[in-house]
């Protein structure tokens, strides 16, 4: 028999749900999606300045993996949330994980833990996880991928993240520039910021490319262009970029594309080394530039779960509560800081209203 022209390396090749299917099947309660579109517009109005008195808090786990120990970290950051009205809160509910080599992929590609690889059964308890979170009252944060992973999912996201790795992907640039919400774009692996600039003024343009429709067929995407973009610091090889000059450098570039507190700090990934404890003093360092008054810092992102840490994935008995890809803090430390960074907001305007006075005093024509 002669080699065949296509499909060559492929095993096989199975039909899923369309998203439109899934979404039915899994359908948003009016309750829901009134605080999705809320929360949108909650960060939209931080982003612009439009309301410069509230921190964005991206918290939670590195990727989600067991249903009941994301749903009693919800519990746990819901009760939080409420009582820190200086704070909007967004839980990091992370069901795709890049691969610099080899893995586990999250939660959708992966659900049993057992590298069989069950799409179908990784769509359907990842929409589940999203509704369920948002009924507790959450707004929901995940890293957008695959690019067609949004048709099942983003009705139900607040904020999507474009990794390191893919943020010098065009695919991934035009993608964003038709999604519903806004987009963070990390700085590269290397550490630069130009990648995610440049990925910045991309996505806020209009595009045409192949994606699929909500019945699943292949469509041309004719998008309008996303002008709530922003840019997330994490650090890369050259180093950690957390500190003061860092961030001011950043707001400087996103003031000219007109954001105007336009900065993110991922508290994580190279800027803490990875290492969990580590993210307390990258939150602290940033938490004391917002009481310095840095008027373009957005927020933080921090890597949370219940417990302290990390296990391996395929561990067994995996323990609840803690995590199967990157190292988190745990819980208590995790209430800590959201604390503190409330209280640095309370600084932070407190500040601002004692300079007030001053400013108007001295801005009128001396007395004779």
């Amino acid at each position: 028999m002669p080699e065949p022209l296509h499909d060559r390396n492929l095993a096989s090749l199975s039909r899923l749900t369309s998203p439109g299917a899934l979404r039915e099947a899994f359908p948003v309660p009016p309750e829901v999606g009134a605080r999705v579109l809320e929360a949108r517009e909650q960060l939209r109005h931080v982003l612009h300045g439009r309301d410069p008195e509230r921190l964005v808090l991206v918290v939670g786990p590195c990727s989600l993996h067991d249903r009941d120990g994301s749903l009693a970290y919800a519990e746990r950051l819901a009760k939080l949330a409420g009582r820190l009205p200086e704070l909007l809160v967004v839980m990091r509910t992370y069901f795709e994980k890049p691969r610099t080599t080899v893995g586990w992929k999250g939660l959708i590609n992966d659900p049993h833990l057992d590298g069989s690889g069950d799409l179908e059964t990784g769509l359907r308890r990842a929409r589940k996880l999203l509704l369920e979170i948002g009924e507790i009252g959450l707004p929901c944060a995940s890293e957008v991928l695959d690019p067609v992973i949004p048709q099942y999912l983003a009705d139900l996201l607040a904020w999507v993240a474009i990794g390191a790795r893919t943020t010098e992907s065009q695919t991934h640039r035009e993608m964003a520039s038709g999604l519903s919400m806004p987009v963070g774009f990390k700085n590269g692996t290397e550490g630069g910021l130009q990648v995610a600039l440049d990925a910045m003024v991309s996505a806020a343009h209009a595009h045409h490319f192949l994606g699929v429709d909500a019945d699943g067929a292949i469509a041309v995407v004719e998008t309008r262009g996303n002008p709530d973009r922003h840019i997330v610091l994490r650090g890369g090889r050259s180093g950690p970029n957390y500190g003061a000059d860092h961030v001011a450098e950043a707001a400087l570039q996103l003031r000219s594309q007109g954001l105007a507190r336009g900065v993110m700090v991922d508290c994580s990934h190279d800027n803490s080394g990875k290492d969990p404890r580590r993210q307390t003093g990258v939150c602290r360092a940033v938490l004391e530039q917002v009481r310095a008054g840095q008027p373009g810092l957005m927020g933080l992102m921090i890597e949370s779960n219940l417990r302290e840490g990390r296990q391996d994935w395929h561990a067994s008995p995996r323990e609840p509560g803690l995590s199967i890809t990157d190292a988190c803090l745990g819980w208590e430390e995790t209430e800590l800081l959201l604390e503190e960074a409330a209280a640095a907001v309370r600084a932070a305007l407190g500040r601002e209203r004692r300079l007030a006075p001053s400013i108007v005093a001295g801005s009128g024509p001396r007395a004779a």
